[in-house]
């Protein structure tokens, strides 16, 4: 058995142990948990000295090469999808389900997966989701059978390139770091390729048969709202008094969306001073509705007619629509009343669900629930407000129809996303200095702005990939990571090399399954490399062996963000993720650990 290691490597390993419960935890959010960490280490490091070891070298990370590509990258994923970049794969793909959908399933998989080679999962997600849910629709298929898969074959693409997923960006640059030859971008595009194609066809023909069918529908979430127009009269009493006022007068829970005056439209602002005459159109149920015309004294409408038995409320134009948010959009970590969603886009939010269950809680309201990726809103409004909200390229509506948004500057972000990959992949410079320029370059043309770049870049993946930076370099510098690699080593004393590369893939892959696959990846790296310079092999396959058991986040649905926003819009279980994923990631384990070991020993 290794002998002990020193009090700051014990103290780093435990504070390692502490970090991934943190990160497994819904209830703290990383940013507060990783910016926690990286305090704790700068804090404990200062006071406790390790010989030379600067305290200060734990924010370096803030500055480090893979966190500059993986925020440019996000940013220019996010410009696709901001231009509709990617309208004309989608187009082709709804084409191709009207044929032949059994066909055009293994396209979409195998669409998913090379886009996903290149660029951030989350836009291909956002991409397909609503081609899915559509051809299912039109074609009374049920659609929790595909879009599991659809969601795993973006994660495995992810796995072909150094650029396919941070995970792989954060393993590259370390294993750099630690005086590897950095990897290319293509060079384990090979291994890739055969687990990868393995896990299509199990995607494909095994694991629809798996999931049951089950139509998504959340439209009975709520109870349906009515929209209407209060009438002032002379004798109402908040004539002359403000809208607050009103509002106030009404019970405090009236929402007016607009105001009518004569010919004209008033914004609702909270300081407007009513008059005689005007309307106030009101969107709630009819027993609200009736309370609040009798609260003002005023006069109900719907359309043009008198609220009364022979002209009750009535939603002809008005329709429901499942709403998803998506990283990088103007919902994403803030909450409906900040976004002004109501003011701005005249569609009423009925329900939040997150993962299939109501996050609304009865006391708290619905305008203040903080929103993350992958929660869906259940929204009623005009068809038109319907339409218009589509085209917006900002939002995921999940409806009957093919809507994909485009613009005039598509063309040109595909040009910077393609000129950033091929000058990397070129060796001309390297990702970070060219996806840094893309993303200028974007932002120079006006293919998105600059709230809009700001957005993409997730703050969980930002202060996740940098606490990780810390925390590894805790581990390296304290020499835990040499314990860990020679306690590895005495539990796998006397195995084939082969197993000692599965067990280190299998240790990746239940820890980015529990915890944050960057930071399993930067604590892992390390200890692949340690493990193979112990055995006297090349470390080229146990970095891949990390990689790769760092990329399979499939068999929970908090493995990945892209999962949760899969899960919520399928409406699947925990169990079913299990169910599909476990079987997935036994056979990817196979099928690499094979290819490694028959490529490299």
């Amino acid at each position: 058995m290794p002998d002990i290691p020193n009090p700051h490597a014990l103290a780093s390993m435990l504070l390692t142990v502490v970090a991934l419960y943190l990160f497994s935890q819904d209830r703290i959010r990383l940013e507060i948990s990783s910016l926690g960490l990286i305090a704790i280490l700068a804090v404990g490091f200062a006071v406790f000295p390790y010989r030379d070891f600067r305290s200060t070298a734990f924010f370096s990370g803030f500055g480090h090469e893979a966190l500059i590509a993986v925020c440019a990258l996000m940013v220019l994923g996010q410009g696709l999808v901001t231009t509709g970049a990617l309208e004309p794969v989608g187009r082709l793909l709804g084409r191709m389900w009207g044929k032949s959908p059994f066909l055009s399933f293994a396209a979409t998989l195998l669409v998913g997966a090379v886009l996903s080679a290149f660029i951030n999962n989350t836009p291909i997600v956002v991409l397909l989701l609503p081609i899915l849910i559509s051809v299912c629709l039109r074609t009374s298929t049920s659609p929790s059978r595909i879009l599991m898969p659809m969601g795993f074959a973006t994660l495995i693409g992810g796995m072909g390139t150094t650029i396919g997923t941070s995970t792989n960006l954060l393993v590259v640059n370390i294993a750099a770091d630690l005086g590897l030859p950095r990897f290319g971008m293509f060079d384990f595009l090979f291994p890739a390729a055969i687990g990868g194609g393995v896990a299509l066809l199990y995607l494909w023909l095994i694991a629809p048969r798996l999931l049951p069918e089950r139509d998504i529908d959340l439209t009975d979430a709520s109870p349906r709202l009515f929209e209407a127009r209060l009438h002032l009269n002379e004798e109402s009493p908040v004539v002359g008094q403000t809208l607050t006022d009103a509002i106030a007068t009404a019970g405090g829970d009236m929402k007016v969306t607009r105001i009518r005056r004569g010919g004209t439209f008033i914004l609702p602002l909270p300081d407007v001073e009513l008059r005689a005459g005007d309307r106030l159109r009101v969107t709630d149920t009819p027993q609200k509705l009736k309370s609040f015309e009798d609260a003002l004294k005023a006069t109900l409408y719907s359309e043009d007619h008198v609220v009364d038995e022979e002209h009750p409320l009535a939603a002809e134009n008005q329709m429901l629509a499942e709403v998803a948010v998506v990283q990088g959009s103007s919902l994403d970590r803030t909450n409906l009343r900040f976004a002004r969603f109501l003011n701005r886009h005249q569609l009423v939010v009925l329900a939040l669900h997150r993962a299939g269950k109501d996050i609304w809680r009865p006391r708290e309201d619905i305008e203040d629930v903080i929103l993350q990726p992958g929660d869906i809103l259940l929204v009623q409004g005009p068809r038109e407000q319907i339409a218009e909200l589509k085209k917006s390229t900002e939002f995921l509506v999940l409806d009957a129809s093919i809507d994909l948004p485009s613009t005039s500057k598509a063309p040109m972000a595909l040009l910077i996303l393609a000129g950033a990959i091929g000058l990397a992949a070129a060796g001309i410079m390297p990702i970070a200095v060219s996806a840094v320029a893309g993303a200028a370059i974007m932002l120079l043309t006006r293919c998105m702005n600059v709230g809009t770049a700001i957005r993409a870049i997730s703050p969980s993946v930002f202060f996740v990939v940098v606490a990780s930076l810390a925390l590894g370099r805790a581990l390296i510098e304290t020499g835990a990571t040499q314990y860990i690699t020679e306690v590895f080593l005495f539990v796998t004393s006397g195995a084939d090399n082969v197993v000692i590369l599965g067990a280190l893939m299998l240790l990746l892959t239940i820890l980015t399954n529990v915890v944050s696959n960057n930071a399993a990846a930067v604590i892992g790296t390390p200890i692949g490399i340690g493990i193979a310079q112990q055995l006297g092999l090349p470390p080229e396959p146990f970095v891949l062996a990390v990689l790769f058991g760092a990329n399979m986040s499939y068999a929970t649905p908090m493995a990945y963000q892209t999962n949760l926003l899969v899960m919520s819009a399928g409406n699947y279980r925990f169990s079913e993720f299990v169910k599909v994923g476990v079987p997935l990631t036994v056979l990817m384990l196979i099928t690499l650990t094979w290819v490694l070991s028959a490529l490299y020993f």
